[in-house]
Order: structure tokens, then C-alpha cells, then sequence
């Protein structure tokens, strides 16, 4: 029996949306949205020779409805403004220190910023950005972590007067206030540790004192590893008890390595039943088998020259690859198509039934062949 666990009902802002097309809607009850973060520095010449914008698009594809880039000086937030009018997937400017770069990149069509309270600077300089975003239409993601709280907040919970969830949603309650004062509701929220317990109590808290929408994540999670297993550990908590409208799982790794990771902890909240009728964050599920001394296929490799182009079908089917003829097409007689091995022969099965045997050379033709006929 599947769960039945509603989302929290927040607030929605939208994100991007040139002319009207192409918008992503955080909040109000609507699928998980997923994102990540470019991970260097650009320049005026990465855009030259079109890489950034078919590395975007190649992420889009594979499900990443926003893309954050890191905006650390007036130069950089130039060419990141040159970047957000040439694609149409939502680009977000994460602003740290100086408010004049913020008010930069709201010269370009940014769709979102991303500021920090621990380092962004005084009252009157928040609400220069927020003047300026209101009148452009930019939503704001507040973002607070445990590495950049406010001074004060910082002191107390090093002299162990106040938890870390507690300082972080304090920081981001002071933050809301200023907002409020200004008359800005086009905006999110977040509040990250490097702690999974951390971060699920914060967002716990945060959940129960606010209904603006919550962007989801760990900080600092580690390399590829460790950060899938915190990111899952804390985002599946959170999502299931209706905590969170979009996430990013933080990896020390490349960026679409977090794009599936993010797909595979909201895939597996809705197997739970929880808002599955609002998930539009579907496609193709992929299984693979962990090999063993039977192996008579390489799993390893096949699944490694297939995974992103398999990820970036617009498919609802569910993708096998054994390591061999004896459990292989039993262990996935349920995926709608599968692969094994067996001695110098492939075998293609669908629903456990095998439906070509091949030399394996002949493996990734016939894959894609059948592939192409679901």
C-alpha cells in the first residue's frame, strides 16, 4: 500500500519565462523542481564557441529546469546576463558580499537571484536589491547556511547558546521580515547544513514557521558517494513528510550527477505515493546490476555509455542491465526492456521474455533499435 503524504501548501513564485513560454512554477503544491549549479567560472570567450549553451541544453534534457551560476564579481555577472539572454532555461545569479553585483545582473534577464543574509550587507543595500527585482520581476531565493550565518547568530551557537537549525531559521526569519517590510513576496527560501540531522531539523522548523516555498539541500555534502547518500538520507525525509518544492543534490561531482541523483530521490518519494499525481519529474528508470564473478556482461561499461542519453528520454519505462543469462531477464522481467550476456552472445529482453540474441559487437546497434521501438 502506498503512502499518502501531501505536500505543504506554499506560496508560488514563478521563474523565467520569456514571452510567456517556458516558466517554472516553485510552490503551490506543484512537482518537485530540480536544480543545479554550474560548476567554474565563465568568461566572455566560454561563450564564444556556443559550449555553454549546449552544455545547458544537454542538462536541461536530462532534467535540470534551473541552472545556478556563481556571479563573484561585476565582470562575471556581465557575462553571465549575456548568457541568460541567449538560452531559455532559467538562469539564476548567486550573489555573495556585494549588493552592486545583484543590482548588475538585474540589468540583464536573469530569471532568479540568490542571495545570502550572513554576507550580503546592510538593510538599506537588501532592499536596493529588492526594489530593483520588483521592478523586473525577478524572484529571490533567500539562502541561508551554517557557514555564513550572521555574526551574532554565528557566536551563539559556537558558544552552544543556540542549535543550528535554530540560528539558520532565525537568519532566514529576519530575512522574510525585510522582505515583508519591502513589500517583496516574490521569493524562496533556504536553510542548509553540511549535517544531514541539521538540515532535516532546520527545514523542519523552517516548514512550520513559513509558507514560502523551500528550495531543499545539503551543503558541502561531499564527493559523489557520500553526497548521494547525505542528499538522499535528507531530501527523501523531507520530501515525504511534504517539506521542499525544488532541490538540488550537492555533489562534489559533475553536474549531471546531480541531476539524476535529484531525479532518483524525487522518483523514489513518489513510488511512495506521496503527490504522485502532480509528478511531472518522470522518465526513464534505469537498473543495473552491481556484477559479480558470474558476470557475463559488462554492466559497468554499458551503463556508463548509456546512462545520460537514457536519463534524457522523455520515456516512462523502466531499463535493465544484467550481468548475466541466469538471473538477468528473471531479475528484470519487469523492466520493459533489458540487456545481458551470456559466453561471446548479448541477449535484448522485454518483460523478462528474450527477444535477440547477438554477437556483442552487434549490442549497442540493437539496443538502440529496439530502444527506438518503445
Amino acid at each position: 500500500m502506498t503512502a499518502s503524504i501531501l505536500r505543504k501548501n506554499t506560496k508560488a513564485i514563478v521563474v523565467g519565462g520569456k514571452n510567456g513560454v517556458n516558466c517554472v512554477i516553485i510552490g503551490g503544491g506543484r512537482p518537485v523542481v530540480i536544480q543545479t549549479m554550474w560548476k567554474d567560472a565563465i568568461a566572455d570567450e566560454d561563450l564564444a564557441d556556443g559550449s555553454i549553451l549546449k552544455r545547458i541544453k544537454s542538462l536541461a534534457e536530462l532534467g535540470a529546469q534551473m541552472i545556478r551560476f556563481a556571479a563573484p564579481d561585476i565582470q562575471q555577472a556581465r557575462v553571465l546576463g549575456e548568457l541568460a539572454s541567449k538560452t531559455d532555461v532559467p538562469v539564476v545569479a548567486d550573489i555573495h558580499f556585494d549588493y552592486k553585483i545583484a543590482l548588475c545582473a538585474l540589468d540583464y534577464p536573469i530569471s532568479k537571484l540568490r542571495i545570502n543574509p550572513g554576507n550580503i550587507g546592510s538593510k538599506e543595500r537588501v532592499r536596493a536589491v529588492l526594489e530593483k527585482a520588483a521592478a523586473k520581476g525577478v524572484p529571490i531565493r533567500i539562502g541561508v547556511n551554517g557557514g555564513s550565518l550572521p555574526l551574532d547568530l554565528r557566536a551563539q551557537v559556537n558558544s552552544g547558546a543556540l542549535a543550528v537549525e535554530e540560528a539558520l531559521v532565525t537568519a532566514a526569519e529576519r530575512e522574510l521580515a525585510v522582505f515583508r517590510e519591502a513589500r517583496f513576496e516574490n521569493v524562496c527560501v533556504s536553510v542548509k547544513a553540511s549535517s544531514v540531522a541539521q538540515t532535516i531539523a532546520a527545514n523542519r522548523l523552517l516548514a512550520e514557521r513559513t509558507d514560502v516555498p523551500v528550495h531543499l539541500g545539503v551543503t558541502e555534502a561531499g564527493p559523489l558517494i557520500a553526497g548521494v547518500a547525505r542528499n538522499a538520507a535528507a531530501l527523501y525525509t523531507l520530501l515525504c513528510e511534504g517539506i521542499g518544492d525544488t532541490i538540488r543534490a550537492s555533489i562534489s561531482g559533475d553536474m549531471e550527477s546531480e541531476i539524476i541523483a535529484a531525479r532518483e530521490i524525487i522518483g523514489s518519494v513518489y513510488e511512495r505515493g506521496v503527490n504522485a499525481e502532480n509528478n511531472v519529474n518522470t522518465g526513464v528508470r534505469l537498473i543495473s546490476c552491481p556484477r559479480c564473478g558470474r558476470c557475463g556482461f559488462d554492466t559497468h561499461g554499458f551503463t556508463a555509455k548509456w546512462q545520460n542519453y537514457l536519463y534524457s528520454l522523455k520515456k516512462n519505462i523502466t531499463v535493465a542491465v544484467m550481468g548475466c543469462a541466469v538471473n538477468g531477464p528473471e531479475e528484470g522481467k519487469r523492466a520493459d526492456l533489458g540487456i545481458t550476456g551470456a559466453g561471446d552472445k548479448t541477449l535484448i529482453f522485454k518483460k523478462g521474455v528474450v527477444v535477440r540474441t547477438i554477437n556483442k559487437e552487434d549490442a549497442d546497434e540493437a539496443f538502440k533499435a529496439e530502444l527506438d521501438g518503445l
